[in-house]
């Protein structure tokens, strides 16, 4: 894997534990819903989601 790619994905990990931190995470439990859902679940599943995709998209471009 080139350094570059690797750097993006450290980048994507230290991005991840700052969006996962307890204060950060915290700003998003309140009573507000989404479609039913809890804004704090549906604040880590978009988290989650957009991790997959970023990280996807880097491993595509290593392998082309």
């Amino acid at each position: 894997m080139k350094k570059r790619h690797e750097q993006k994905l450290i980048i994507l990990s230290i991005g991840l534990l700052i969006a996962f931190s307890i204060p950060i995470s915290l700003l998003f439990n309140s009573s507000r819903e989404v479609c039913g859902y809890p804004m704090i679940l549906v604040y880590i599943l978009a988290v989650w989601m957009i991790s997959i995709i970023i990280s996807f998209v880097i491993v595509k471009k290593y392998n082309e």
